[in-house]
């Protein structure tokens, strides 16, 4: 088993950060230093920091967290306002994606490191939604534009769907996650973002049940249409 997959299969953290830890040479295999792409064999000794790598949680757990403004997504200790202190959930999670601490709304907090990657990675175009609004009116130029994509970060971002709520409003569905992706596409078009909530992630809808700072399970049904909705990742995987 890849080395990304047996940690991930632990609930301890998910394939990518896996990889930002061999990259450190964080991990080792049987006492040597890991490198990407190294299998786990039957009885090897994978220790993280010089220590075994616990399973966290037999049972696997999915949150849905309604994030305020100012609450970090790091599970890092040292950083005030991180997001694993703000839900003080009893075992070990970690969020999949990314809200920057200026922005707001729906994220998913699990302890199945497997997922992320189905999750995160744009060629599956898992869709996520939000609702942005920007300091001038919009016009069909910045409807046009925003849709068709913009450079940024030395590419230019996969077409979206686009649609204008109200003169300084618009929802955005993108497919794809670029580091402040929405914030540099509104920048690079001449406007500055003052508020940006996400509001679904898949199938995963934010409803007025959950207050800002809120957290629930998925509930069954919920779950059950997101894992099948990630079957084709694990087919292209």
């Amino acid at each position: 088993m890849l080395i990304n997959k047996y940690i991930s299969e632990t609930g301890y953290c998910s394939r990518r950060e896996t990889t930002r830890r061999i990259a450190a040479g964080r991990i080792t295999i049987n006492g040597k230093v890991c490198v990407k792409g190294d299998m786990v064999q039957p009885g090897d000794v994978v220790l993280m920091d010089g220590e075994s790598i616990p399973r966290i949680n037999a049972e696997p757990v999915y949150i849905v967290l309604n994030k305020p403004v100012g609450i970090v997504c790091t599970a890092a200790e040292h950083v005030e306002g991180n997001i694993i202190q703000y839900v003080n959930y009893p075992s070990r999670i970690f969020a999949v994606g990314r809200l920057d601490k200026a922005s707001e709304g729906l994220i998913l907090l699990t302890n199945d490191g497997d997922i992320v990657n189905k999750m995160m990675r744009s060629e599956y175009n898992h869709e996520k939604e939000y609702i942005v609004t920007v300091d001038k009116p919009i016009s069909d130029s910045f409807v046009e534009q925003m849709s068709a994509g913009v450079e940024i970060l030395n590419v230019v971002t996969k077409p979206c769907e686009v649609q204008r709520e109200s003169e300084k409003v618009f929802r955005i569905i993108l497919t794809q996650g670029l580091n402040l992706q929405i914030r540099r596409m509104c920048k690079a078009l001449g406007y500055r973002v003052l508020k940006l909530e996400r509001v679904r992630m898949m199938n995963i809808t934010l409803d007025e049940q959950l207050k800002r700072g809120e957290w629930r399970h998925l509930q069954e049904q919920e779950l059950e249409q997101f894992m099948s909705r990630l079957k084709h990742s694990d087919h292209e995987e």
